[in-house]
């Protein structure tokens, strides 16, 4: 059985915690390996790991820094193959997903190569008389990454190697649930030339996430999760003075308008609401169907296409699947759950998951659709995290709009329409931080920022793009002046103006 361990200046350890928790196949519901789990000494064993290294990596330039992240971009692509087995196999996702998720992670290294660019700063020559300004973009120190087990390459990738590129060195605590993909990729950055202690990984749990979010020498925390942990780290780590950007939970809505292309929008949304078996934090959960004939077509095309879902492992000889298992027995049960309150509280379901009949002992449930759901009902106010899509009806746009507006998350959000007055008037007025018109998921570029409003982002600053870039420096800004030494030098008392 396969014993996964951590990554810590430069080499896999196993430091000293015996304690472990168990890595599953989804597909079978066996057991395939172990994760070691680390102690708090272990994790602080770590952060002195990139404590020692932040002054020699800090010092190169960013040209030579991106000349590693260059290196490193070439090994992901080099073993592709073997990454998206890993994502697959212990995530549960097919292999087509994965090999996407794993893409999109690369799209941010090959951003961050651009670091000896982007890192520039500003400079404004002659602000004063002889006087000249200029900003420094400096990087932070050691900074810690806290990552979900849906995305163990893309959600990393959103982190470290920005982080890396501007200067800084790194701690990594990925999900204990699919470790083996995110271990990996530490070891090829190794591989690419990225000196010792630079980038560290521990795997663990609360004990050693409490000692990232405390711990003096860590200068700022990422994390992706749910909400209520979210939360947790934001308000810990920021009180501890570290820089944070907190990641929460979603319900995504998609308006769907009388003249949108139906079949376009029933293909879109069933591929947005169930794949990766719904376990994405952009998956479309709600759809909101613009008066009651685009409802009743928009439902019969949605079951036209479940009757048509192929549902199985992750990882199949010649085809692939449409959905994969759920991560976890229980997860499952923790679906499962959702589809009983569901019933409970009143919402028409329409086609439930639960009747799904796999082979084995996977952790496979059907999709799930509701109908008639509600504001107030467990399955609208929640963030499922699972392929159970819930349609709730709207008489007109803008009640459409102002349900989506009323919900506690904003992280994304679509509309389907052929109308750009309709499109124009959703994207500016719904708060949503990503915004998507026929375009059911809409993750942006590496060269954008992702992150939402409201309750699913704690902080001011998304990931990747501009923000990420923000977030890993820290703004200097120098105003210069060198005085001859033939002038008259003067004594001044006031404050100094142009």
């Amino acid at each position: 059985m396969q014993r996964i361990t951590h990554f810590v200046d430069g080499s896999s350890t196993s430091l000293e915690s015996t304690r472990t928790s168990a890595v599953y196949n989804p597909s079978t519901g066996e057991q395939s390996g172990e994760v070691l789990l680390a102690s708090a000494d272990d994790t602080r064993a770590a952060i002195a790991a990139a404590a020692r290294a932040f002054p020699a990596w800090s010092a190169l330039s960013p040209l030579k820094r991106a000349r590693v992240l260059f290196n490193y971009k070439a090994l992901l692509e080099k073993h592709a193959d073997e990454l998206t087995t890993l994502i697959s196999n212990e995530h549960g996702k097919v292999f087509s997903d994965a090999r996407g998720e794993l893409t999109r992670g690369i799209e941010v290294v090959e951003f961050a190569c651009g670091m000896p660019h982007l890192q520039k700063g500003e400079n404004s020559p002659q602000v004063g008389t002889g006087i000249d300004s200029f900003s420094l973009m400096q990087p932070l120190g050691v900074c810690a990454g806290i990552t979900p087990f849906n995305f163990p390459a893309m959600v990393p990738m959103w982190m470290f190697p920005i982080a890396i590129a501007a200067g800084n060195t790194f701690v990594l605590k990925p999900s204990e649930k699919d470790p083996s993909a995110t271990k990996r990729m530490v070891e090829l950055f190794s591989e690419a030339g990225l000196p010792d202690g630079v980038l560290n990984l521990i795997n663990g749990d609360k004990e050693s996430v409490d000692v990232l979010l405390t711990d003096p020498a860590i200068e700022a925390v990422s994390f992706v999760g749910s909400t209520p942990i979210a939360e947790y780290v934001y308000s810990t780590a920021s009180a501890h003075g570290k820089r944070v950007q907190a990641l929460g939970g979603a319900k995504n809505h998609m308006v769907v308008m009388p003249d949108a292309d139906l079949d376009q929008t029933a293909d879109a949304l069933i591929g947005a609401a169930y794949g990766s078996a719904g376990e994405r934090c952009m998956a479309i959960s709600v759809a909101v169907p613009v008066g009651e004939e685009t409802a009743e077509k928009l439902r019969s095309k949605l079951l036209e296409r479940l009757d048509r879902l192929r549902i199985g492992p992750s990882i199949v000889d010649g085809q692939d699947n449409d959905m994969g298992p759920l991560v976890s027995r229980a997860h499952l049960d923790k679906v499962s759950g959702y589809i009983a309150s569901g019933v409970e509280q009143g919402a028409e379901l329409v086609r439930d998951g639960r009747n799904f009949e796999a082979d084995g002992n996977g952790f496979f449930i059907g999709g799930t659709l509701f109908d008639h759901a509600k504001p107030g009902m467990r399955i609208y106010d929640e963030e499922i995290f699972g392929p159970v899509l819930t349609i709730v009806r709207a008489a007109s746009f803008d009640e459409a709009l102002e349900l989506v507006n009323a919900h506690e998350f904003g992280n994304g959000s679509a509309i389907f329409t052929r109308d750009g007055d309709s499109a124009h008037q959703y994207y500016s007025r719904v708060k949503a931080g990503m915004v998507g018109i026929n375009v059911p998921i809409p993750v942006p570029m590496a060269f954008h920022c992702f992150g939402g409003w409201k309750r699913s982002l704690f902080g001011a600053l998304h990931t990747h793009g501009p923000d990420g870039v923000r977030f890993y420096t820290r703004m200097k800004t120098v105003t210069a002046r060198w005085p001859s030494g033939l002038r008259e030098q003067t004594n001044h008392f006031t404050m100094p103006t142009n």
